[in-house]
Formats: structure tokens, C-alpha cells, sequence
């Protein structure tokens, strides 16, 4: 996408940490915030992603963080040392997350519990830990990616909706409590896009188009805008909550899916 001079440098000096930004939305996010000047911390329980974005990008734009959002003390570790060697944290993006479908009498107590730790726990510890810090500085911004099953029902998605619908209200809970302080929390819930996990999804190359023009079986509708999101569909909207055009929006749930929830 073109970007005007503004745009290019609106978040330059600030530092900005991102979750998942070994792959898919994480790391389109990553790309992203580095394309308008900020200094990025990627976050992965993948190394090879995250460090093949920072020799692509450059040591000097983006680091690569090894932690699994699930560990609260790998968590506040990698905070501490970007803090301390990257720079105060400005932005927070929790994009870190796992789906597992099943039908709710198929799921495992493992798959339910192992997507509650990634996708409502991780976020609470990244919160946690970065928002002590921005407290005492009274300033920053965290937007969490969620998800538009976290506001309609889906079959096979009970436990990542479920834990999806948690981060997004402790998201806006957390939003509540900061606004004082000046610090703005936002989510941006995206619908299908076209990402390793969606793929994960498709058993035939109808797939994308059965996404598209919806199942009614399976009490799901089409995309009235006729295509899948772009992972960078979803980063735009998260530069624009982290950037200052937002600074009097918060505690707001940005759907990102082409109409496909009908906004219910």
C-alpha cells in the first residue's frame, strides 16, 4: 500500500513490541510499524521467523525476541531487556494465538486449556508486564488482534472464540483502568484471512472460495466484500490505533473482515 511522507515516519522514535511476529498477522504487524519508523521488538516461540525479519530488516529496526507468551516469567524477562536495550515500550500488539477446531464434545481438555494459555493468558502477562511501565510514564498504546468469532457463534470454534471474547473484554477492562494515565488499549478483530491458520483450515482449493460465499450449514455467512483479508489488511489497522490520527479512541473492537459478521 502507498503511504504518504506523515505516514512513513508517524511512529519514529517509539519502540514497539509485537507478539506472533514470527508469521502471518504478527509478522505483517511487524513490517508494518518498521515501515512508519518504529523500533520493533519481535516476539515468537519460533525463532526462525523472527530472526529471518531481523537480518531482512536489520538489527537496527527490528530484534528478535525468542518467549512463549505462556511463560510469565520469559514474558517479564523479555521486557526488561528491551527496556533496557531497545528503549521504553510505546506500543504493545498482542497477536500471539493458536486455534483448535473441534466440536465441543471432541475437545480435549489439553486443546482447551493450551488455547486459553496462548490466546487470553499470553495476553494478560504481555499486558501485565508492559503496562506496569507505561503506567509510570503515563503514556502508550496496546492494541490485542482478536477475532470476529468472538462475537458470533461459530461451530468448531467454541474454544477459540471463547478465549478470543476474553482477551477483547480484558482488553477493554484493561483500557478502563489505564485511561487515566492517558494510555489507550483497542482491539482489531479480523475475520478470515488468508494466513497460515486459515490455511490449516482448507482441505481443497474450493476452500477460499466456500469461506468467501459462506456455508449456511454451518450457520455461516459470506464475505459481503467478496475477497479474503490481506494479513496486511489487518496491520494498517493496527498502525492506525497506535498512531496519534487515534489518540482519542479507546477501549474500541475494530472488526476487520469485510462484512462477514454482518456486524452483529
Amino acid at each position: 500500500m502507498r503511504r504518504n511522507t506523515v505516514e512513513q515516519q508517524e511512529l519514529a522514535g517509539r519502540t514497539a513490541l509485537v507478539t506472533g511476529a514470527g508469521q502471518g498477522i504478527g509478522e505483517a504487524v511487524a513490517r508494518c510499524l518498521v515501515a512508519r519508523g518504529a523500533r520493533v521488538a519481535a516476539v515468537d516461540r519460533g525463532v526462525e521467523g523472527i530472526k529471518s525479519l531481523e537480518r531482512e530488516l536489520g538489527s537496527e529496526r527490528l530484534t528478535a525476541h525468542h518467549a512463549d507468551v505462556t511463560d510469565a516469567a520469559a514474558v517479564d524477562a523479555v521486557v526488561d531487556q528491551v527496556e533496557r536495550e531497545t528503549g521504553p515500550i510505546d506500543i504493545l500488539v498482542n497477536v500471539a494465538g493458536v486455534l483448535r477446531a473441534a466440536a465441543v464434545v471432541d475437545l480435549t481438555d489439553e486443546e482447551w486449556s493450551s488455547t486459553f494459555a496462548v490466546n487470553t493468558t499470553g495476553v494478560f502477562h504481555t499486558c501485565r508486564a508492559v503496562a506496569r511501565r507505561m503506567s509510570e510514564r503515563r503514556a502508550g498504546c496496546i492494541v490485542t488482534v482478536g477475532s470476529n468469532a468472538a462475537g458470533v457463534p461459530r461451530t468448531r470454534m467454541a474454544a477459540y472464540a471463547a478465549s478470543k471474547a476474553a482477551a477483547t473484554m480484558f482488553t477493554k477492562c484493561l483500557g478502563l483502568e489505564l485511561a487515566r494515565t492517558g494510555i489507550r488499549c483497542n482491539v482489531v478483530s479480523p475475520g478470515s484471512t488468508d494466513t497460515a491458520m486459515q490455511r490449516g483450515l482448507w482441505t481443497d482449493a474450493a476452500a477460499p472460495q466456500r469461506v468467501i460465499d459462506g456455508d449456511p450449514g454451518e450457520y455461516r455467512v459470506g464475505i459481503p466484500l467478496g475477497r479474503l483479508a490481506e494479513a496486511g489488511d489487518v496491520a494498517e489497522a493496527v498502525a492506525f490505533l497506535v498512531s496519534d490520527r487515534a489518540r482519542h479512541i479507546t477501549m474500541h473492537d475494530l472488526y476487520v473482515d469485510g462484512g462477514a459478521t454482518l456486524r452483529a
